[in-house]
């Protein structure tokens, strides 16, 4: 039986002392009116024959069939792509909305089950993909240029033909993913369903975590000392997560013959190893210039001898630490677009205009941010918990980069869409370039111009330094758990010799900082995902050099960039610009506009 929700805050409560204004809630009805809508039965309905007739039709056959038989054939798996994401979408957006109730979960669950029932006999498509000869696929694209449009995807696909298994342990695989998702469905409950008590105030994790950015020194030591206790209280279980999730892939990839756990995560992204490394060694080389001397001065501005890590985040002693309503956050970040360019502007406004955002914070709402693409026959929907930060309107500007991006990407058509996730955060981190330089352009004095600047340098170090520091404690922990089961006190400990070294020598860790890697959510759902942000920061910040020095045709140039998807490999897409990612100086130009901000803190002390 479920217990009772607790009361938690709620920022869209005007008792917690902000009116944020009207803060807009998701209509689903897009996709699907209700659980128990007719569209959803007949989808679902349609899917299972539809998947059955595939299986039919097919298995067994993919090597007799001519090119206009395999562009039908990849036609019809995208229809079934498209269905089943729709289904998806749905039941997975109601569960954030509300990850504490029973029902949504339920329904959640059950449509996951149905559609890996409906879905395993189709497993063999990809397999027989990755029989055909290279010069059959070869000359049918150069006879039909249709089919030559899907050869990105296609080769996607077959760059796991050497770690492909038989067809029946595929089917196996296939099936037992249900498991493998309900450790993530506990993962995502035990944090949503954590209470924390800071001052007698009863919160959730979003709202504790949010008082580490408070101006009141005491208030965020009180929030991390909080944070610790409850995390390490639960620390088992967390403990228990990520030992199963962890052992799950270190199997799978010993199956597969995968040579490093991070070897997937690469050929999901289609990107090469030697270039996640390349951006990897940059970055560690470059944490004495860039977060060693930015919490150094952060350090001097709080008038501190050393930091806690409840500084890490602090607002400065100068700033007012002001509330942005929502009105104000839509203003902002509108404006932005809309001045980078018009078109830009015109895709975002329906987001704010017709129930694509869900922003306030709710008791029981799965925390963070999101863009959820759906589907591309719908549109894609934001999700914020929006405590009127100005950290949140950055949060804004990256989420509807993410949307403007995925709007744009659709026309690609189901499979092609899908961006890979190191260019998936390209127009998420340019949102908040642009946003960032509209505000410094309108900062009315110097002081609102450190203030601005140091956030950004923060949230730069955040998206470079923090992740990749998050990516070697991932590595770590997944080479660790190939020797044997893991304590909390040895994941721990992986945690601890990152956090040091990436941070730099201004810090002192509390007792309870060691179980911080509990509530990081990509450990759990997409391992070495992490990367995936510093490499957008990356580009991006080499993209917005080229847009200052040459700004004449950059706008259709980068359009032309987002409504590509997945299409084109990362060579391809940055070539038009004069940027390659497989340069190692190229993560050096990225990282010289966080360290040149950093120059200007400096100057401003002088």
């Amino acid at each position: 039986m479920l217990q009772p929700i607790k009361p938690v805050f709620d920022a869209t409560d005007a008792a917690s002392g902000k009116d944020l204004g009207d803060l807009p809630e998701w209509d689903l009805s897009d996709l699907y009116s209700s659980e128990d809508a007719p569209e959803l039965q007949t989808d679902l309905d349609w899917l299972e024959k539809a998947c059955a007739d595939f299986a039919a039709d097919y298995e067994g056959k993919l090597g007799t069939l001519d090119a206009a038989g395999l562009l039908e054939c990849i036609h019809r798996d995208e229809k079934i792509s498209n269905i089943a994401g729709r289904i998806m979408s749905f039941a997975g957006l109601r569960y954030h909305q509300l990850t504490t109730d029973g029902g949504r979960t339920k329904f959640l669950s059950d449509c996951q089950e149905k559609l890996t029932n409906f879905t395993t006999p189709l497993v063999f498509f990809t397999l027989e993909l990755n029989r055909l000869e290279e010069d059959s696929l070869t000359a049918m694209y150069a006879e039909n240029a249709d089919l030559a449009r899907y050869e990105p995807v296609i080769r996607r696909i077959r760059a796991m033909k050497p770690h492909q298994l038989s067809d029946e342990l595929e089917k196996f695989l296939h099936d037992l993913g249900v498991v493998g998702d309900a450790w993530e469905r506990l993962f995502d409950e035990t944090i949503a369903g954590l209470t924390f008590t800071v001052d007698g105030e009863e919160l959730n994790i979003e709202g504790t975590l949010n008082l580490l950015t408070e101006q009141d020194r005491s208030k965020r030591e009180a929030a991390s000392r909080e944070l610790a206790r409850v995390f390490g209280e639960n620390i088992r279980t967390f403990a228990r997560v990520h030992n199963t999730a962890a052992k799950e892939k270190e199997v799978i990839d010993r199956w597969r013959k995968m040579p490093t756990a991070q070897t997937g995560r690469h050929l999901s992204n289609d990107v090469e190893p030697e270039v996640v490394e390349a951006l990897r060694d940059a970055v560690v080389a470059a944490y004495p210039k860039l977060s060693h001397r930015y919490y150094e001065l952060k350090r001097k501005w709080l008038g501190l001898d050393v930091m806690q890590v409840w500084d890490r985040n602090a607002p400065l002693p100068v700033d007012d630490t002001k509330t942005v309503d929502w009105p104000a956050a839509r203003k902002t970040v509108m404006d932005a677009y809309s001045a980078f360019d018009p078109r830009m502007g015109d895709l975002a406004k329906p987001f704010f205009d017709k129930g694509w955002i869900d922003a306030g914070v709710k008791p029981g709402k799965a925390p963070g941010a999101f863009a959820h693409p759906t589907v591309t026959t719908v549109h894609p929907y934001v999700m914020l918990n929006y405590l009127g930060k100005p950290r949140d309107v950055m949060t804004l500007a990256h989420e509807l980069g993410h949307g403007v991006h995925q709007v744009l990407a659709a026309e690609q058509g189901e499979l092609l869409a899908s961006t890979p996730l190191t260019l998936a955060e390209t127009a998420s981190v340019f949102g908040e370039m642009l946003t960032f330089r509209k505000m410094l352009d309108t900062a009315k004095d110097d002081q609102e111009r450190k203030v601005l600047l140091a956030g950004k340098v923060e949230d730069m170090i955040n998206t470079v330094v923090r992740q990749i520091a998050f990516y070697d404690f991932e590595c770590k922990l997944h080479a660790a758990r190939r020797e044997g089961e893991l304590t909390p006190d040895d994941i721990n400990a992986l945690w601890m010799s990152v956090q040091a070294e990436s941070l730099g020598p201004a810090f002192e860790f509390m007792d309870g900082y060691e179980s911080f890697w509990a509530y990081i959510p990509h450990f759990v759902h997409s391992p070495f995902y992490v990367y995936a942000y510093a490499f957008g920061d990356g580009l991006v910040n080499a993209l917005y050099a080229v847009y200052e020095e040459n700004p004449e045709g950059f706008q259709d140039k980068y359009f032309d960039m987002l409504r590509a998807g997945g299409s084109k490999h990362h060579k391809e897409l940055l070539a038009p610009f004069g940027l390659d990612a497989s340069d190692p100086k190229f993560w050096d130009k990225g990282l010289s506009m966080i360290s040149g901000f950093i120059d200007q803190l400096e100057a401003m002390e002088g």
